[in-house]
């Protein structure tokens, strides 16, 4: 119950984050916040109970190591489809492939960092 508490005041509180406001901002914010953050910084309110820390999306260098097809995946069909962790489920069956697409280039704004490129 308490996860649910915690989980709901990081939803009513998701809108405030700095970028814009799009689609793929809101899935984000419904389907990510909870373990990754509001500001995308891998602490959301979920990771006291995770074994695995959270990818922190605002690591440019980190995420410059990942394509947008690797990142698509793992979205779409959960960490273990990238020999990563099994606390990150697979979205396949909730969101669109359009959306997922969205998702990636939402992620490319939080860390300012195209693949293959490091700052």
């Amino acid at each position: 119950m308490r996860n649910l508490k915690y989980t709901l005041l990081a939803l009513l509180f998701a809108a405030p984050v700095t970028y814009a406001k799009t689609p793929a901002s809101d899935n984000y914010a419904l389907y990510c916040v909870q373990c990754h953050g509001l500001s995308g910084n891998g602490k959301g309110v979920n990771i006291r109970d995770m074994s695995v820390q959270p990818r922190d999306h605002t690591d440019a260098k980190a995420m410059a190591g990942r394509s947008d097809a690797e990142i698509f995946k793992v979205i779409k069909e959960g960490g273990l489809a990238i020999d990563k962790s099994v606390q990150m489920p697979p979205w396949g069956d909730v969101l669109s492939d359009a959306e997922i697409t969205d998702l990636v280039a939402y992620l490319r704004t939080l860390c300012q960092c195209v693949y293959g490129a490091s700052k």
